[in-house]
């Protein structure tokens, strides 16, 4: 055993759908002796309660403890974060009807919301006047409000939403994630970040003595 080292690759985030977590639902890693790393990954960490937070901060530390319990002389080498945020969720067979309407109302407001800021907006800076002038100007004549203007900015409006949110449908234009993929996980990193922060300051997180 001695000269053994075993890396570690702590995630930042896990999610599970069991109530115990062992090392190997938290962190990947490799070690040189398979019986190490395999006596490692079933390593039991962390005991999730029913009547109790679905939440836990795990720190690093805490797992190397646990391991040099067990292997006095292995070198551990932690390439990942040093706190893990484990949240528990309880498994589903199948989506329930009240997600169902969840999601129908939040896409209902979504789409109500979207076309009531473009409509605010275009009455804001008057582009239906601004379109009869041009219009006029142009072709000497009023503008009945439906000509080639309105055709093409419409079009326009529609291709240039696609092209930003890069969604056509259920399909990805390219490869590169959304605008509202980099918001999401830039939210996501504050939140956890956060979290983990307030159970450090409140002693809440599982860490040595």
């Amino acid at each position: 055993m001695a000269g053994e080292i075993l890396y570690i690759k702590a995630e930042r985030d896990v999610e599970i759908n069991k109530e115990s977590v062992f090392l190997s639902d938290i962190a990947k890693m490799t070690c040189t002796d398979k019986h190490v790393c395999n006596r490692a990954k079933a390593l039991k960490v962390f005991q999730f309660h029913k009547d109790k937070d679905k939440r836990q901060v795990i720190c690093i530390l805490k797992v190397i403890e646990k391991l040099q319990e067990i292997y006095p002389t292995l070198t551990i080498e932690n390439l990942g974060e040093t706190d893990i945020l484990v949240e528990y969720v309880a498994p589903r067979s199948k989506m329930q009807f009240s997600a169902i309407l969840k999601i129908i109302f939040v896409s209902f407001v979504s789409l109500l919301g979207t076309a009531f800021t473009i409509m605010a907006f275009h009455n804001d800076i008057g582009i239906n006047d601004l379109f009869s002038k041009m219009y006029e100007m142009i072709m000497g004549q009023p503008s009945n409000g439906y000509t080639l203007l309105e055709v093409s900015y419409s079009i326009g409006l529609a291709v240039g939403i696609i092209v930003f949110f890069n969604h056509i449908g259920g399909r990805r234009i390219t490869k590169d994630p959304t605008p509202i993929e980099v918001a999401m996980k830039t939210y996501e990193d504050d939140v956890n970040t956060t979290l983990i922060e307030t159970w450090n300051r409140e002693g809440k997180s599982i860490d040595v003595n």
